[in-house]
């Protein structure tokens, strides 16, 4: 069998390729040379590119087996995320990759406008000593203001509380509980930029954010401090921060991003770089080798996870996120819950109800909802289903979904529930749940009948009126068929009525032998499930 392949659009570390290990077929490409990528793209299971290389619709159109796009960085300009999700292809980022790089860069714009280092070293440089024109302010119980108290502005903070910094921080998203936990006080953003000796903002661009610290903040500002910007550009306003150094109203300024890069002659960014009080470096809080390497490592797993079928916590086109530890073992068990579900639906899914009952009620099983659909769908339709196009498939089916939660859960911890209906009217539910400390997953429930046998590979479920002999009549078909039952459960309601059994067989059944069980029995529901691992 071929390997999946994975194609490198551009320079990468060799770590990054360590990571994927040996079980793909690596190639490389430039991926700024359009006619070369469309080319490579045919036969990729998955690309791994960086900035440079533009993955949109049209590079999509030629990559019928494209599973993944992997961006080795946090940003995604260059990835049309939409027309991916259309394509039912993952995107997959490395946002933590250079979260520690990005912290100590804002510390050192810090330490620049403090104590003047760039402007000392281009004097000094030119031949002049001058060391009276460069006095500058220790950083020792100054106020920092940080707006945005995120992972990187948990890490400023942190590091600059060292300095014997007071720590201010504006987050809306933010409890009191968790900025004490940080030893950071919260404060209002008018509160923030009024108190601050240095404003370091870390915030997502989004239209709310945007020109967030512009002129009104700047006049609240104190004349001595400075602001700083390692986050995106267009954060602050970039006309209102040159008008505020001009006049005054502001010592200086730090700026690693900017509106338009590279700043656009006759540009509200490039109308910056001339002023003496303004620090700028060219969009470097991920250039460091250890930030380009955790990217690259990180996204190459991130790889491994989507061409396994596995769920990838990065995936940024997938509902989830991060994944609590004492979910993650759910996935696999709602996935298989979802098979048993399609292997036993006697006509076309319309709605389904993924209930998540007990303990797991505590946390976000968002997830879970995923893992039901895409267990449903693995083997009813053509195409290869993953976690990007299980919802699509659901909305292209007019399949109505919900993630219904509570903590009520009588004879288990958790019991997972999908619960759907039917376009002949009828009703189908099937639960799970893991036990032990092995958590093995097990089957407790079908419909209405109560059961509890752990989940294999092949199985099968009889649906019948309970008479004597019966167990013997099916006993016997199989063994005579050379089929070894492994293992079984029987769950009725009272003698004489409809009994439903389950069977757990040691290999697949072939259709004759099937058809000739069921006659024997009479059976009302005769299901073959083969569970098709992730």
């Amino acid at each position: 069998m071929p390997k999946p392949v994975v194609l490198i659009a551009e320079e990468l570390s060799p770590a990054t390729i360590e990571a994927l290990g040996p079980d793909f077929d690596v190639r490389n490409v430039d991926g700024t040379d359009r006619d070369a990528l469309f080319a490579a793209l045919t036969d990729a299971d998955a690309v791994l590119v960086r900035s440079a290389t533009r993955i949109d619709e049209e590079a999509l159109s030629h990559a019928p087996k494209l599973k993944v796009v992997a961006r080795a960085g946090v940003g995604l300009d260059n990835v049309d995320i939409k027309a991916a999700t259309t394509a039912g292809v993952m995107v997959v980022n490395a946002p933590t990759s250079n979260i520690v790089s990005a912290a100590e860069l804002t510390v050192g714009h810090i330490l620049s406008l403090a104590r003047r280092i760039p402007a000392a070293h281009a004097s000094l440089a030119s031949g002049a000593w001058k060391r009276s024109s460069f006095t500058g302010a220790e950083l020792f119980e100054k106020t920092v203001g940080i707006v945005g108290l995120g992972r990187i502005g948990a890490l400023v903070a942190a590091r600059l509380a060292a300095f014997d910094m007071r720590v201010v921080a504006y987050d809306p998203y933010v409890t009191s509980a968790r900025a004490q936990q940080l030893g950071v006080q919260l404060l209002s953003l008018d509160e923030l930029v009024a108190e601050s000796d240095f404003l370091t903002i870390h915030m997502p661009k989004t239209p709310e954010t945007t020109g967030m610290i512009g002129a009104e903040q700047f006049k609240a500002m104190k004349r001595t401090a400075f602001v700083v910007n390692v986050a995106r550009g267009g954060l602050i306003d970039e006309t209102a921060l040159r008008d505020a150094l001009v006049a005054g109203e502001i010592a200086g300024a730090g700026l690693d991003v900017f509106t338009s890069e590279p700043p656009a002659e006759g540009g509200s960014a490039r109308a910056l770089l001339d002023l003496p009080n303004v620090v700028v470096t060219p969009h470097l809080g991920a250039s460091t080798e250890e930030a380009q390497e955790k990217a690259g490592v990180s996204v190459a797993r991130s790889v491994r996870l989507a061409l396994g079928g596995d769920l990838v916590p990065d995936a940024v086109n997938v509902a989830g996120g991060v994944i609590d530890p004492y979910v993650r073992p759910g996935i696999s068990l709602v996935e298989k819950l979802g098979q048993i579900f399609a292997a036993l639906a006697t006509s076309p899914l319309t709605s389904l109800d993924v209930e998540v009952h007990g303990e797991l009620n505590d946390y976000d099983v968002s997830v879970l909802k995923l893992a039901a659909l895409k267990g449903v769908f693995t083997n009813i339709v053509s195409e290869t289903v993953s976690y990007v196009n299980a919802p699509l498939l659901a909305e292209q089916r007019g399949v109505a979904v919900r993630l219904l939660q509570d903590d009520v859960s009588d004879e288990y911890r958790n019991v997972i529930t999908l619960r759907g209906a039917l376009s002949d009217g009828s009703q189908l539910s099937v639960s799970g749940t893991l036990t032990g400390p092995k958590q093995i997953e097990k089957l407790v429930g079908i419909n209405d009948h109560a059961l509890e046998l752990p989940i294999e590979k092949h199985h099968v479920v009889m649906l019948y009126t309970d008479r004597p002999g019966i167990v013997a009549v099916y006993g016997q078909k199989f063994g005579e068929a050379g089929i070894n039952i492994a293992g079984m459960q029987i769950a009725r309601e009272a003698a004489g009525a409809q009994a439903l059994s389950i069977l757990t067989l040691d290999s697949p059944v072939s259709e004759e032998v099937l058809e000739d069980v069921q006659s024997a029995i009479e059976a009302d529901l005769f299901r073959q499930i083969e569970i098709t691992e992730a």
